[in-house]
């Protein structure tokens, strides 16, 4: 990390930053005080070293301003004139430590040694806690790209391109699409793996918050603003920013945000010294930023900056053939995180989950996989399990038909043929007279979408009893729910009580 040596005196501060420079760190000089604070702003030092007597502007007055631009920046100051009275004056001013002249290399190194380690703890820290809800949503910590279509191999090079560059990266694509791995996976194989990654939803907050969030604020630069903040560009300083939904930031913070990556330079709220930033923003969006464009609602010069390196996810529907291994893949994370053995989902379910169009995509997807996993009591998840969750998208087409009959509509079915050999399952658009022929042939129909989910429930119970011929042991051990729950859910339904006692 930098230190920042400040000494009217050239050989002092030459000798100083000699001496640190042997010790192993970066050390940079400043003959005054205005010099030091435009050196700040603009390079970042980890710490400050001054000399307390200096002409223009003393160290006392030069740690005061540095604390009005960071409070969190160390300053140890160098003094000839050790008095109790200085140290007391200088710590209450906000300085980390002082050293008296003459020094020792070795004092020298391990006091400045400390302020630097100290200033990395307070930035770590203030990482951790403005990342803190983002690390809770990802969960693992190293991000993973799973499929193996040929539109995921070719997203997988694009970002292997990618990664290693500089430039802003635009990721698109539906939400619950993954691309939020996307993001964390093009910074994980960066040069900037070992910095800082912080994340901000610009939908989740109000323009003013979204301000502050973004570039921080001084104190007293509006109500509640009861100390000095650091905004997201700050404490990402030599890592990644991920700007989520950046379609949702509002215009007057558009023009802002346009500056920071055109110079890498803003302003706290409430501020008018120029800070300096270096970190790769990496933005994301579901909505089409070219109609937001034409619209006027959003610039089409941050449009320009934004889209330097586009990246596209795809929708889960247009790579089905991976959901079979995303399914395992997550139901392998859940068993993790829980510390039990992975369920698995039988063929028919699998199948399920296949036909299914995913409006949620993948995020949607690892919600049925962890309700499975969870509810389901056996090693397998059956389909009878996952049919009622699948339930609320009809597929294109099915609201309509040409007969009067609303019960005769197209719809969705399962339709799973229990030959000895397991489940063969196939799914297809089918009316409910179809439906109910498969069922008389000994197979198992449930409609499954524009239905209630008691009562695809209740279907399912009444076909696995006609299957079993009323055998209630059998029916609850092939849907996996005890003969009592079974028994509770036959007195809830009359009707089926009246089905079961005719078998």
């Amino acid at each position: 990390m930098r230190v920042l040596v400040v000494d009217d005196k050239e050989l002092m501060r030459d000798s100083v930053a000699t001496t640190l420079t042997r010790a192993g760190m970066q050390a940079a000089v400043a003959a005054d005080g205005a010099t030091a604070l435009k050196m700040i702003a603009d390079q970042r030092p980890g710490a400050v070293i001054t000399d307390l007597q200096m002409p223009n502007m003393t160290g006392l007055e030069l740690l005061a301003e540095i604390k009005r631009i960071d409070e969190q920046l160390p300053v140890v100051l160098m003094t000839a004139y050790a008095t109790v009275q200085t140290a007391v004056q200088a710590m209450k001013t906000g300085a980390f430590d002082y050293i008296t002249k003459p020094f020792e290399g070795d004092q020298l190194v391990a006091t400045v040694s400390r302020a630097v380690e100290h200033a990395r703890l307070l930035r770590e820290n203030a990482v951790l806690r403005s990342n803190l809800e983002s690390s809770r949503q990802r969960g693992a910590d190293k991000p993973v790209l799973v499929g193996q279509t040929a539109i995921m191999c070719q997203l997988r090079e694009q970002i292997d391109r990618i990664a290693p560059t500089q430039g802003t990266v635009l990721i698109s694509g539906e939400s619950g699409s993954g691309k939020e791995v996307v993001a964390q996976l093009i910074r994980a194989l960066s040069n900037r793996a070992s910095g800082p990654l912080l994340t901000l939803n610009c939908a989740a907050l109000s323009p003013s918050l979204l301000e502050s969030e973004l570039f921080g604020h001084e104190r007293g630069a509006f109500t509640g603003a009861d100390r000095l903040r650091k905004g997201r560009f700050e404490l990402a300083d030599g890592g990644t920013l991920l700007l989520d939904e950046i379609s949702e930031i509002p215009p007057q913070i558009q023009a802002k945000l346009l500056r920071v990556l055109q110079e890498r330079a803003f302003e706290r709220v409430g501020s008018s010294v120029t800070q300096r930033t270096d970190v790769r923003v990496i933005a994301t969006t579901n909505r089409n930023l070219d109609q937001a464009v034409a619209r006027g609602s959003f610039r089409q010069d941050l449009f320009f900056r934004l889209n330097v390196l586009p990246l596209h996810v795809p929708p889960l529907r247009s790579r089905r053939e991976d959901i079979a291994r995303l399914a395992d893949h997550f139901l392998g994370l859940v068993a993790a995180r829980e510390g039990r053995p992975p369920r698995r989902f039988e063929p028919a379910a699998t199948q399920l989950l296949i036909a299914y169009d995913w409006p949620g995509n993948v995020r949607e997807l690892f919600n049925i996989c962890e309700r499975a996993s969870i509810l389901s009591p056996g090693d397998t998840i059956a389909a009878a399990t996952v049919a009622p969750w699948l339930q609320m998208n009809m597929p294109p087409g099915a609201e309509s038909s040409d007969s009067g009959d609303p019960y005769d509509s197209l719809c969705e079915v399962v339709i799973a043929d229990h030959s000895g050999n397991g489940l063969a399952h196939r799914s297809a658009h089918t009316s409910r007279a179809a439906a109910s022929a498969a069922l008389d042939n000994g197979q198992m129909a449930v409609a499954v979408f524009d239905r209630p989910l008691e009562e695809i429930e209740r279907d399912v119970i009444v076909a696995t009893l006609h299957r079993h011929k009323g055998h209630r042991q059998k029916t609850a051990s092939e849907l996996g729910i005890g003969v009592r729950t079974l028994g509770l859910k036959l007195r809830k339904w009359k009707e089926l009580d009246l089905v079961a006692a005719d078998l």
